[in-house]
């Protein structure tokens, strides 16, 4: 069932920049370090054809992208609407630097603030920048704060370097955060040196040296392919969708894209900086999806859009004026690019 490494689109990263401190330029690629690995459900008709998203007023009336509109809203049931000019306009200015402005101690970051990780592998011809900043941090123990602008928003990450990697991860704003008051926890009261002891010794008796990765196991996941692969084999409710049908989506969405990031950073860095780390990644599988997206695009014909990254999808839907884009996911941008080729 796993699709062959030649079926499986060659690695890119989705962002392109350069650290910078100083008179320091370290050039760099970006790539997710976590990918969404659940098992997903199609939605389908009874012919099998995937199902396509749509959208309908509370009137249960059908309304088109091209009547879709955003808007805030300020009191109950009245809304200020914002088009797209609006939002493109109080989008940051479209840079490739991570301003790196201060160095932190590692563990002084709240892993709560954390919201998602990335590594950032070496860029250019030359990585002895990199290799240094890597070094010097990882000795150090410090953490860098940034700041850089992705897809048309800017974000605020902490780098940190382990095995001669950086990586980074995007940091929660403060609001965001919500601490035990708001929850309504009790306060903390006094417990019999009797109970703490009896607790003591039954989390010692539980005691690992660390975390084992063998115990990550998705089980939801594996009990339901198993399910998958037991009537696949005996022809059971194998159904395939018609010629020519548009893809759809995923029920909880778009997938992400899978990388090799071990093979993209050893080639980078020249087969060195800490391969067998405790921070290098681990080898990714090829995409199960890539055979089929790969069918789909040659039934479109054109040009394959789902190789594109989504921030290169909204460009080019920002270029043909499709309306509502900016809150558009990955799959409606796609499909809303689809039919205004058709329509051209």
């Amino acid at each position: 069932m796993p699709a062959d490494r030649s079926e499986a689109s060659a690695p890119r990263p989705f962002w392109s920049g350069t650290i910078s401190f100083g008179l320091v330029a370290v050039p760099v690629d970006l790539y997710p370090a976590n990918r969404r690995r659940r098992v997903s459900l199609r939605l389908l008709a009874p012919d099998g054809t995937p199902l396509a998203r749509r959208y309908y007023s509370q009137k249960g009336e059908e309304v088109s992208w091209e009547e879709v509109s955003r808007g805030y809203e300020v009191d109950e049931e009245r809304f200020v609407t914002v088009g797209d000019e609006e939002l493109e306009a109080l989008a940051p200015e479209k840079t490739r630097d991570i301003d790196l402005s201060r160095f932190v101690d590692a563990a002084a970051i709240d892993p709560v603030y954390f919201q998602r990780g990335y590594f950032l592998t070496p860029s250019g011809d030359s990585t002895k920048a990199y290799r240094l900043l890597a070094a010097v941090m990882e000795k150090t123990g410090r953490a860098g704060i940034a700041t850089f602008v992705m897809r048309g928003k800017e974000y605020l990450v902490a780098i940190f370097a382990e095995g001669g990697i950086l990586r980074g991860a995007t940091l929660r704003f403060a609001d965001e955060i919500r601490g035990a008051e708001d929850v309504g926890l009790p306060e903390p009261g006094k417990v019999a040196k009797k109970e703490v002891d009896r607790m003591a010794k039954a989390i010692r008796a539980a005691a690992a040296p660390g975390l084992d990765e063998d115990e990550l196991v998705d089980e939801d996941s594996r009990r339901l392919l198993e399910v998958v692969e037991r009537k696949r084999e005996a022809g059971e409710d194998v159904v395939e969708a018609p010629a020519g049908a548009e893809e759809g989506e995923d029920e909880d969405g778009e997938g992400a894209d899978v990388i090799d990031l071990m093979e993209v950073i050893k080639r980078n860095l020249g087969g060195g900086a800490g391969g067998g780390g405790a921070g290098a990644p681990r080898k990714s599988k090829p995409a199960r999806r890539a055979p089929r997206r790969a069918a789909s695009s040659r039934r479109q014909g054109g040009e394959d859009l789902e190789g594109l990254s989504k921030s290169e999808l909204y460009e080019r839907a920002q270029r043909a004026d499709v309306p509502g884009r900016s809150g558009m996911s990955k799959g409606e941008l796609i499909r809303a690019l689809r039919a205004r080729r058709k329509s051209a």
